[in-house]
């Protein structure tokens, strides 16, 4: 019986009848494979339908692809771009029976091509994502290297200059001769992430491999996978080279190093954990010198952005940024201190860490071994004559009750918290223990926001989005306008996006709003008094981005689901 992907998507409830006939008349018109299209565009989840799928057909559905499972020389039979515009990767081939594995079972003249090229009379395929078969593709082709050796082997062919000598690296515990090829493999995976603008450097152990992956714009790739025999050497390279204690395993360290790659410094922050395989480094990667952003560049709409602008101008009160970590709370707070930041002006802060330097603010990071701590700090800071005070973060009530005190004297005061929208803020402080009439008098505004991918400008496409779509972007029917979708080129690494801005959720706390909060701290009830008066919601702010073709509809429903 032949295969129907209509009927086995609609049987599974991944798919809705009228949306996989608009889909799969876009799929032909640009003579695209119906299910390479079907997942390009995300309308099915590729870890949710493969196993269906498999399941369906009777075949395999791998989670991995262990480096013994591949056959380079098979591989290597076919050119790079082919495999990877295929997703599909030879794994044996004995008896002209080829087995193969990929995530697109029915391109039938693919598998006639590979028939020829390997003379075979059959072929068997298995299946598995897409991240995991370009990971074992890369790692053959030697773009990701799974031996240390193989890779100093090709740094030695790359000129002098690719790699610049790190700062601490010329004299060390590790600098002989047996080690030299850790040192390398560093030195090769730091510089590789931050020629591509990571933003993190994860390095995990497993109990037969170790995993290097990058944090590029918000979302963790695949980058190398090695030999679970180097995890130790290259721990203590790292550890070395943040002045961590290598003998200590059994603790979470933290460190710092300075590095230099051209002409350009970066700074890391080194995390450790242990876990049952060994210790796990995560390292964050801070670039000197890098432009602070404006607050015409954070990607405010104009009328937020006048309303900020305004509130920025006020003598006292507290304006609060809300988000999760990594939402890009810090970089809109030193925006706005570089807009106010002026001779006349007294601005000090307290951070942990301190990310970036500014000029003519004093900095003061936080140190809770010698009990330099938000609340000690902001205590003396309030002595020393500040016109404004930024707090890196209120984690508690004693926090909390300085910086209202010190709003309620005739300072402005900047800090974060730690919650999903702007009206949730009113409900934590209130938790704390903080009482609403503090609350109301002293906080002026909360800024709510989020980080969404940005669509790379050389390969996005427009394409007319589905009555589905519309309704969630508040489209009537008869819209025409089209939207954008990701798909990929070498300008973005294959990923459809470049960059990231964020969106945002902006509520003034007036005169209406101070009333309800000292009769209610109950998040929904103010949120919905606040967007009665005029406050977009991030979900809002998100899905205007999507109408002017900045990001995608999928990337702000995952990060604003409400």
């Amino acid at each position: 019986m032949r295969f129907s992907l209509k009927t086995f998507l609609l049987k599974h409830n991944l798919l809705a009848e009228e949306e996989f006939d608009s889909l799969a008349k876009e799929a032909q018109n640009k003579n695209i494979p119906l299910l390479a299209y079907l997942l390009q565009q995300e309308k099915v989840e590729e870890s949710q339908l493969l196993p269906l799928l498999a399941r369906e057909l009777g075949i395999e559905c791998k989670s991995e692809i262990p480096e013994d499972a591949v056959q380079v020389e098979l591989v290597k039979k076919l050119p790079l771009s082919y495999l990877k515009k295929y997703n599909i990767l030879p794994l044996s081939f004995q008896d002209k029976r080829l087995s193969i594995i990929t995530n697109l079972p029915f391109l039938d003249n693919i598998l006639l091509e590979l028939k020829t090229v390997f003379q075979a009379r059959s072929i068997e395929i298995s299946l598995c994502t897409r991240n995991e078969i370009i990971t074992a593709i890369n790692r053959v082709y030697g773009q990701v290297e799974d031996e240390a050796d193989e890779i100093i082997e090709d740094l030695d062919k790359e000129s002098d200059d690719f790699l610049t000598e790190l700062e601490q690296g010329s004299i060390d515990l590790l600098d002989e001769a047996d080690d030299a090829p850790i040192i390398k493999l560093v030195n090769h995976i730091l510089t590789r992430a931050v020629r591509s603008g990571a933003s993190d450097i994860h390095i995990e152990p497993y109990e037969h491999k170790l995993k290097v992956r990058f944090r590029l714009d918000g979302i963790l790739y695949d980058f190398l996978t090695l030999p679970r025999k180097i995890h130790a050497h290259m721990v203590s390279r790292v550890k070395i080279m943040a002045g961590l204690n290598i003998a200590e395993k059994r603790l979470p360290q933290d460190g710092r190093i300075e590095i230099k790659i051209g002409n350009r410094e970066v700074d890391l922050r080194v995390s450790t954990l242990p876990t049952s395989f060994g210790e796990r480094i995560v390292l964050r990667l801070l670039e000197k010198g890098i432009r602070l952003l404006a607050l015409t560049d954070i990607g405010m709409e104009k009328d937020d952005l006048a309303t900020l602008k305004n509130l920025l101008n006020l003598s006292h009160g507290i304006i609060l940024v809300t988000g999760p970590t990594g939402s890009g709370k810090t970089t809109t707070l030193y925006a706005a201190l570089s807009h106010i930041n002026s001779p006349d002006k007294n601005i000090l802060t307290i951070e942990d860490p301190i990310e970036y330097r500014l000029e003519g603010i004093n900095q003061t990071q936080v140190n809770a071994k010698i009990g330099l701590t938000f609340a000690s700090a902001l205590r003396s800071m309030v002595r020393q004559d500040p016109d404004v005070i930024l707090v890196g973060e209120i984690r508690d009530i004693e926090t909390a009750e300085i910086a209202i005190q010190a709003a309620l004297t005739g300072h402005l005061v900047f800090s974060t918290l730690h919650t999903n929208d702007a009206p949730s803020a009113v409900t934590r402080l209130i938790d704390m223990g903080i009482e609403p009439f503090l609350v109301s008098s002293s906080v002026r505004a909360i800024l709510a926001q989020r980080l969404v991918r940005v669509l790379c400008p050389e390969c996005k496409e427009q394409y007319m989005p589905s009555a589905i779509e519309k309704e969630q972007l508040s489209l009537s029917q008869e819209n025409n306008n089209v939207i954008y979708r990701a798909v990929g080129c070498e300008n973005c690494l294959q990923t459809g996006y470049k960059g990231r801005t964020a969106i945002f959720e902006l509520m003034v706390l007036n005169d209406e709003i101070q009333s309800l909060i000292l009769k209610s701290s109950d998040a929904n009830v103010i949120r919905k008094k606040a967007m009665q008066m005029g406050m977009k919601t991030l979900r809002q702010d998100g899905m205007e981005k999507v109408k002017q073709g900045i990001t995608t509809l999928s990337e702000v429903l995952r990060v604003a689901h409400l």
